[in-house]
């Protein structure tokens, strides 16, 4: 039947939820009968994610094949319950790159490189390598950045070249409530989609995005201005249970409209299930990036699919300035504690406090990448005595380097600061806890984003077998290097140095984040 597009796009304010609309759209049109895979354009020139400061973009999210993604294709993989690879990001940065990289090989035979056609068909190039009948393509950021343009251009070229009626385009836009007139002010939209007629694309249909439901003369304002019908008016006020927007949709019979435009026939069985009551325990994630809620959203997001109220990020520069006490008065109302990963100095001692707690008093632990590094850091120090154990990342000249950059690493990675990425295999144990939570799995594959390993050749007396006797951490999984350790003689003292958090979907949370919060219980 040929490829079918829906393409999304932005007005008004950046961070309204397009990511969470594509992907809702996407698992909508799945349930509809199609083959579907989506793209996320991001046109700021960074060529990936990985060097974002999580304050200001939320999480790197890494996909199994190791490429560090702008966090909506996490969106996209919870919601559609499929993998993404590097081939459902695009950035400018790659576009760009890959254009010059062409130009500087003689490719172009001597032409002049242009925006249109050299950037734009490259644009397209990467767009038509993705598989699939149905592909939902969301562009970031909002009509009128000036980065975004040359990417509205290239889908108004490919809308052009592959036919009109194969495309559905949705504008996600945002309408402000003025309180001190009581009155929803649509103008901001309005222009949004000017704007957006301006690049030589008019909407389908109209996604308003706002703080609460709109009266029905403001939605035929919006329709008249925006040039769709009044049925082709969606909005979406604010929820706090986003995994509901896909329900909301089919029952508006969105797909039922993209159908139509698009000359398919859909079908309406839906199955979709996720939770829609949530228990209260108090789940304490230590982390130190607060600049927004985005930071840590693959851990916060597989809390809540389990059906748990989300986890209170804690901040861990604030415990590193308090005594043992003070410690145990802020983190006592916790009912388990998540060490969130990270990077850089600054909070690791306020993480080994919260660890130390933990440990000592019987409180759940869950330690993901640098949360299980930290996890050896502080038995070293406090079990075994090693005064000044460290990461060689934070102290170079540690007397007890029990994290470090291993020569194997080295030899394995070709380049010593390069990061493992990716889903790699490790081997779980039997007889420990890791095993009975993987359901008696010898082998999984997980995925991993950090430099540095546990430097158990040169420590080996700070571990010991499932069945020994002592007080040492238990090697619970293994690669190449050290995947996972925990104590036997704990409710639940599990850290793993991959990201178990990558792999939660809509009714498949990993085992890791079930098997934690029922020893909460």
């Amino acid at each position: 039947m040929g490829k079918r597009y829906v393409i999304v796009t932005g007005g008004v304010l950046s961070g309204i939820g397009k990511g969470i609309f594509s992907a809702s759209v996407a698992r909508l049109m799945k349930e509809a009968g199609f083959d579907v895979n989506v793209l996320k354009i991001d046109p700021y020139l960074n060529v990936d994610a990985g060097t974002m400061n999580p304050n200001q973009h939320g999480e790197v999210f890494v996909t199994n094949d190791g490429y560090e993604a702008d966090l909506d294709l996490g969106h996209y993989e919870r919601f559609l319950g499929v993998d993404m690879t590097r081939k459902n990001n695009m950035t400018a940065g790659q576009v760009y790159l890959s254009v010059i990289e062409r130009e500087r090989e003689g490719k172009y035979l001597g032409s002049t490189v242009q925006m249109v056609p050299h950037v734009t068909e490259e644009i397209k190039r990467r767009i038509e390598e993705l598989e699939g009948e149905l592909l939902v393509i969301e562009i970031g950021g909002t009509v009128g950045d000036i980065e975004g343009q040359i990417f509205l251009e290239a889908i108004r070229e490919l809308a052009l070249e592959k036919g009109r009626n194969r495309f559905f385009f949705v504008h996600v836009t945002y309408v402000p409530y003025l309180r001190t007139t009581n009155e929803f002010k649509t103008k901001p939209t309005q222009q949004s989609v000017q704007l957006l007629m301006r690049s030589g694309i008019t909407p389908d249909m109209i996604v308003v995005r706002s703080e609460k439901e709109m009266d029905a003369v403001s939605l035929k304002k919006v329709a008249l201005f925006g040039g769709v019908d009044l049925d082709s008016v969606v909005n979406l006020p604010d929820t706090d249970n986003v995994y509901q927007i896909p329900e909301i949709l089919h029952s508006l019979g969105v797909h039922r409209k993209i159908g139509e435009k698009l000359g398919l026939s859909v079908n309406e069985s839906f199955n979709w299930v996720y939770p829609k009551s949530f228990k209260k325990r108090n789940v304490a994630l230590v982390g130190k990036y607060l600049g927004t809620d985005d930071a840590y959203k693959s851990i916060l997001e597989s809390i809540f699919l389990l059906g748990y109220e989300k986890p209170r990020v804690i901040d861990a520069d604030m415990l590193e300035d308090l005594e043992k006490g003070e410690v145990a008065e802020v983190l006592k109302e916790f009912d388990g504690i998540i060490v969130a990963p990270g990077f850089g100095k600054r909070g690791i001692e306020g993480k080994i406090k919260a660890i130390e707690y933990a440990r000592e008093n019987g409180v759940p632990l869950l330690g993901i990448c640098l949360g299980m590094q930290l996890m050896i850091i502080e038995f070293a120090r406090n079990v075994m005595g090693y005064e000044g154990a460290n990461s060689t990342e934070f102290d170079p000249g540690t007397p007890y380097p029990v994290i470090d950059m291993m020569e194997e690493q080295k030899k394995i990675m070709k380049l010593g600061g390069t990061m493992r990425l990716g889903a790699q295999e490790m081997e779980i144990f039997p007889g420990t806890k890791l095993y009975r939570i993987y359901g008696g799995k010898a082998k999984a594959f997980e995925r991993h984003r950090h430099r540095y390993e546990v430097n158990v050749e040169k420590f080996p007396e700070m571990f010991k077998e499932p069945d020994q006797e002592g007080y040492r951490l238990i090697i619970s999984a293994k690669s190449k290097f050290v995947e996972a350790v925990e104590l036997d003689d704990h409710p639940f003292f599990i850290g793993v140095q991959f990201h178990p958090e990558y792999r939660s979907k809509v009714g498949d949370v990993h085992p890791l984040f079930k098997a934690f919060m029922e020893a909460i219980g």
